[in-house]
């Protein structure tokens, strides 16, 4: 079977998924959660097919399937990996049959619909990844909208009518924003050049006035924000986690943060570059600012969803610095802490969940001693902890070392020239890991250590089913931190891709400020 029908497959299993239990008969609900499962189990397999095929050596697109959609708009259907996407899709299909698994217990009213509206996000979060053209990229990230508004408004907590809502208005405008530069930008490539196109391929040819580029890159640039989410732009995120179920809490952690970072990769900073090298200290230190304040916040935080999603805006700021940084060790750095955040927080999500199903609160002072009651869970969860403070041998530590070796690579470039500001945000950064080990050490030792507190125990430990889920998840942390070369050679290439159309100038007056570093100089 050829890589692009394997690739198909991989997309639209979920919409085949989605039809069938619409159509399985009412009141079996164990029937759809093992159909369910079974799908997300095929799909995961086939998309390991995928990785397996691809090649690190190749550039460009690899199970590429194009057709012309609307030819008078230039739109076409054109899907295929490189490595951009690659570990993102592999961390989208791996995730898929975990929070499906991790949902049999929690979800109990309208199963159907639940499952239905699973099928359908992981169909807009793998379409958005493998897209390349702008037309389907859109439809993608506006497809997500629905079954995500759906997931936190039914199957939320007390406050999720609140929760979407404000979900709702901050991606509605955002997209707004995106929507109006993406025919902009297509207007203006067809003015400049003749070529009437969506293909990424040829927007990035666009020879665009920097005037021009800033409103774009800022257009862009606040819709993806959101999405990572950003500091200013990350309100909604405590609350949609809050109050979204387990399975929604691990989608949006695991997933969906990572599009708004995808996008700024994809297309925010590789179509408005000479935009984006005047932006990068502005970038650069909104990216730090993420990592500190998301620390804090975290620090001081009683409910322990919110503790876990005020830490997603810290480690997602480490993924923005690799990305301005311009550095290879920094970009790669930058996709791996994508690909291990999804893991980590979408697995200290899960365990959340757990315990919550077992004792019904999220207050933190409402336990103590864990360690001695649950010593099963207790393993996992100071396990997933160590990783998400960056313990070396986990795919934290990859992660996150990478894009400090590139940030700090980047500010001694820069010092050159003068300027010591990139090596002083690179310091910050690293103050904000101490941070991190900080309040994640210190929420660990309060929740498994000390006096016994287990509200509404005695509660069993872990159950096979439970068990089998964070021992797979384990295992990945541990493989990325202990064998990455395998994931980032199939990085490297879109990496330097990125780091050239970035740093070319694309109007007369700019200046190719900043040059791909080679690897072997970097290391």
């Amino acid at each position: 079977m050829a890589d692009s029908t394997i690739l198909t497959l991989v997309l639209y299993l979920p919409v085949a998924g989605m039809l069938a239990i619409a159509a399985l008969p009412a009141g079996r609900d164990g029937l759809v959660r093992t159909f369910t499962l079974s799908v997300m189990v095929v799909q995961f397999a086939l998309s390991i097919i995928l990785y397996a095929h691809f090649d690190p050596a190749v550039p460009g697109l690899q199970a590429a399937t194009s057709v012309a959609w609307i030819p008078a708009w230039g739109v076409s259907y054109l899907i295929g990996l490189d490595g951009y996407n690659i570990l993102l899709v592999m961390l989208t299909t791996f995730l898929g049959p975990l929070v499906t698994a991790g949902a049999f217990s929690a979800i109990t009213k309208e199963v159907k619909l639940f499952y239905a509206m699973v099928f359908l996000i992981q169909f807009a979060m793998l379409g958005t990844f493998v897209a390349q053209d702008l037309f389907l990229f859109y439809l993608f990230w506006e497809a997500m909208l629905i079954p995500m508004f759906l997931i936190i408004g039914i199957w939320g907590g007390e406050r999720r009518i609140y929760a979407t809502l404000k979900f709702f208005l901050y991606t509605a405008f955002g997209s707004i924003l995106m929507l109006a530069a993406v025919i902009y930008l297509v207007y203006s490539l067809w003015t400049t050049t003749g070529i009437t196109s969506f293909a990424f391929a040829d927007l990035y040819k666009a020879r665009l006035p920097l005037e021009a580029q800033q409103w774009l890159l800022a257009a862009f640039a606040i819709s993806f924000a959101i999405k990572v989410p950003m500091v200013p732009f990350h309100t909604w995120l405590p609350d949609a986690h809050v109050e979204a179920p387990t399975a929604g809490s691990v989608i949006l952690a695991g997933v969906l943060l990572k599009m708004g970072t995808y996008g700024f990769m994809k297309l925010g900073f590789p179509l408005f570059p000479d935009a984006t090298r005047l932006a990068t200290p502005l970038l650069s230190t909104l990216a730090v600012v993420s990592i500190v304040y998301g620390a804090c916040l975290a620090l001081v935080q009683k409910d322990i969803k919110k503790i876990i999603a005020y830490s997603s805006i810290s480690h997602l700021g480490y993924v923005m610095l690799g990305l301005v940084s311009l550095d290879l060790l920094g970009i790669q750095g930058a996709v791996m802490q994508m690909v291990s955040h999804g893991l980590v927080a979408g697995g200290l999500f899960l365990m959340v969940g757990m315990i919550y199903e077992r004792c019904h609160t999220r207050e933190l002072a409402a336990y103590g001693g864990l360690a001695k009651v649950l010593p099963v869970y207790s393993v996992f969860f100071l396990i997933l902890t160590l990783a998400s403070v960056g313990l070396p041998t986990t795919s934290g530590f990859t992660g996150e070392f990478l894009v400090l070796m590139g940030a700090f690579a980047a500010g001694w470039r820069e010092s050159a020239g003068g300027s010591s500001y990139a090596l002083w945000v690179a310091g910050i950064a690293v103050a904000g890991v101490v941070l991190g080990a900080l309040y994640m050490l210190w929420f660990a030792q309060r929740f498994l250590f000390g006096a016994e507190r287990v509200p509404h125990g005695p509660v069993a430990d872990l159950n096979l089913r439970e068990r089998s889920i964070l021992v797979i998840l384990v295992a990945a942390v541990f493989w990325l931190g202990l064998f990455p070369d395998s994931a980032m050679k199939r990085t490297e290439l879109a990496a330097r891709a990125y780091q050239e159309l970035v740093a070319t100038p694309r109007t007369p007056m700019a200046t190719k400020v900043t040059g791909p570093v080679p690897a072997e100089a970097a290391r």
